[in-house]
């Protein structure tokens, strides 16, 4: 039977002979012609078979401040000119529009459906030719399309609640209509691939293969899932039993004794395949990938566009070097707001006064270098802070040829340790929570004091070490959603303005956008397209 394929058109050999056409196998392309590539060839071929995996790599998308970014649609960034992402921060989602993130059902489907076409096409006298040919290649090849494809449906679950769980390839004579699984269904199909998957493949690879998933990637996802699972959002009850297996998840991670955290905060995400990172894109060796962080980052003093900016909540949430809030410190003072901080807060935020590439970043009124007065005023930041995270101050100019692309920070060691310490937190064992969140602490460069909070207070303390040391890193818009917190009405991010007159700097602050989190909106609503085309596929609560 003719196979097609569900939910969404994918041009299967199209992307195979786009990455076999920009390689180097040149044996490929002397056996027959672009434009005649056979089903037959393709699933017998190993380097065809790896271009198709290739591919479906490549199709993965990253969080990099692009028009698809989690981070511009929570309270932690604002993004100029992301009408879409600001319909989500107002808490203004439909059906018919999901402004910023009407990609997600899409894309996931996209990769789930090259992983059921990978495993239709291998098994059988397939699977078996291409074993004898490289039995290594073949596992490794499996144990990633098995990983791609749980990651898949565990993201979907993550915004949508269950999804229709579709493991095979729809034949010409199929029904399409497949009705949404449980939540715990589709996690389970998570867990149960993730598990396979790291059965399969290497704790490492060798260095031509650095960024492919490997074993300690898929215990790392895992760790995720199941914190996610266990949280209030998909687990009402508080069933502890969920909590264990979370806890157990990421203790898997860190007695792989493989992962350290990096003594210096601002180069863990500048310094490829260092210590801490688990699983990352690598994005500079494909000019198709590439992102210009510095362009997207840089204030507009220095020529940047400053397009993802933190909010003053974001910058409020580092503490002082008291180890408290800066609204819970009485030696804190807003004219001095940015003396004794978290110095993840120097290495992560452009402030008014902050030392930058030889000189110091003006966001004051009137004439600031990077004001909205300054050079090219409208890239000005709206917030009145710029990102200093990810960048590589040494570009200079930045733009479309002059900026660096650093690989995407899928999951990294200091999540793990942060994961471990809150699924211990709610199984009672508050001495560890705190034994592996004060870990996180004492990186070298941070050296924060240690957290001794019992209760709810050091259940804030945790979610609060996760925003600072996460931030940009997609986790805050859903770590807001699995913790159902509360966003109380008339809320605002807010920006700083700096005003100078008679050499003084006055400080005071402004909205930028009203922020809301209506609880219906911990889901986000199955896109109306998908429902119109199944009489089956339900809506989630509250659209």
């Amino acid at each position: 039977m003719k196979s097609i394929i569900n939910f969404r058109p994918v041009h299967f050999f199209a992307g195979i002979l786009l990455v076999m056409s920009s390689s180097s196998c040149n044996d490929f392309l002397e056996k027959e012609p672009l434009n005649a590539v056979s089903d037959l060839v393709v699933w017998t071929d190993v380097p065809l078979v790896e271009a198709f995996v290739n591919e479906t790599y490549a199709t993965m998308r990253t969080g990099w401040p692009n028009h698809s970014s989690l981070s511009v649609t929570s309270d932690e960034s604002f993004a100029r000119e992301r009408d879409g992402a600001h319909l989500i921060q107002r808490g203004q989602l439909t059906p018919s529009n999901l402004g910023h993130l009407n990609w997600t059902w899409g894309h996931y489907y996209t990769i789930i459906t090259k992983a059921n076409i990978f495993f239709d096409k291998l098994q059988g006298p397939n699977l078996e030719l291409l074993k004898s040919i490289d039995e290594k290649s073949v596992n490794r090849m499996t144990g990633e399309m098995k990983f791609l494809r749980a990651f898949s449906y565990f993201r979907l679950a993550s915004f949508f609640g269950g999804v229709p769980l579709v493991e095979n390839v729809f034949g010409l004579d199929d029904e399409f209509k497949v009705e949404r699984s449980s939540y715990d269904a589709v996690m389970d199909f998570v867990v149960r691939e993730l598990d396979e998957a790291a059965a399969l493949l290497p704790l490492t690879h060798e260095p031509a293969h650095k960024g492919r998933i490997t074993k300690g990637a898929c215990l790392a996802i895992k760790s995720r899932a199941l914190l996610y699972a266990a949280s209030a959002l998909n687990n009402p009850a508080n069933d502890k039993v969920k909590w264990q297996k979370a806890a157990d998840a990421a203790r898997a991670v860190i007695d792989l004794k493989l992962y350290s955290l990096h003594p210096q905060y601002s180069k863990v995400f500048t310094e490829p395949f260092n210590s801490e990172m688990i699983w990352e894109k690598v994005m500079n060796n494909d000019v198709l990938r590439q992102e210009t962080i510095e362009r997207y980052f840089f204030p507009n003093g220095s020529g940047g566009h400053a397009v993802t900016v933190p909010t003053h909540e974001q910058a409020d949430a580092y503490e002082t070097k008291n180890g408290l809030l800066p609204k819970d410190d009485p030696t804190y003072t807003l004219e001095q707001f940015w003396e004794n901080r978290d110095p993840r807060y120097y290495e992560t935020i452009l402030y008014d006064g902050a030392p930058w590439k030889g000189r110091t970043i003006e966001v004051f009124l009137p004439n600031g270098a990077d004001s909205n007065l300054g050079n090219e005023g409208w890239n000005a930041s709206y917030t009145g802070y710029y990102t200093r995270k990810f960048v590589n101050e040494a570009i200079n100019g930045p733009g479309s040829t002059n900026s660096s692309s650093p690989n995407w920070p899928y999951a990294r060691y200091a999540e793990i340790l942060l994961n471990y310490a809150e699924a211990l937190y709610q199984l009672g064992d508050e001495a560890n929570a705190r034994l592996f969140l004060n870990q996180v602490r004492a990186r070298q460069s941070v050296q924060m004091p240690p957290v001794t909070d019992t209760g709810a207070g050091l259940l804030g303390r945790i979610r609060n070490e996760r925003r600072v040391e996460l931030y940009l890193e997609e986790h805050r818009f859903f770590d807001m959603r699995r913790w159902k917190l509360k966003v109380p009405a008339n809320t605002s991010l807010m920006k700083m303005n700096v005003a100078l007159a008679a050499g003084k700097k006055t400080y005071s602050f402004t909205p930028v956008i009203q922020f809301a989190l209506p609880e219906h909106m911990y889901l986000l609503p199955v896109p109306q397209d998908e429902i119109n085309k199944s009489s089956v596929l339900t809506q989630n609560p509250g659209y």
